[in-house]
């Protein structure tokens, strides 16, 4: 089993910036790769950006491409999500999840996933 916290949320002005943190533990050894969705009020959960835990390789949506980084320290098993020019539209709860296999994330179907963290950017 993973065990998945994220942290960093909050309430931040338009333009403004956040970064998101997700702590990983448990059988963290196994991880192909680690992440993060997102869903806004009304709408479907979204795939926001990826990273392949060993290799380093990242994969970020087109709604947000040059606007998040997506990061992580081996050492803390924790992954990072930075994310600039903030927009209203980009007001979620972002989830941190995490699959022990190379398998697609556009679908969603990760195997492990943290409770969430609320970020909300105003007008």
């Amino acid at each position: 089993q993973v065990h998945l916290v994220e942290s960093g949320g909050g309430l931040v002005q338009a333009g403004g910036s956040l970064r998101l943190s997700c702590a990983a533990s448990g059988r963290t050894f196994s991880l192909y790769a680690m992440g993060w969705f997102r869903q806004a009020p009304g709408k479907e959960r979204e795939f926001v950006s990826r990273i392949n835990w060993r290799a380093g390789t990242t994969y970020v949506a087109d709604s947000v491409k040059g606007r998040v980084i997506i990061s992580r320290d081996n050492a803390k098993t924790t992954v990072y999500l930075q994310m600039n020019s903030l927009k209203p539209e980009d007001t979620a709860v972002y989830y941190c999840a995490a699959d022990r296999r190379p398998i697609p994330w556009a679908s969603g179907g990760m195997e492990y996933w943290g409770e969430g963290t609320l970020v909300t950017v105003s007008s």
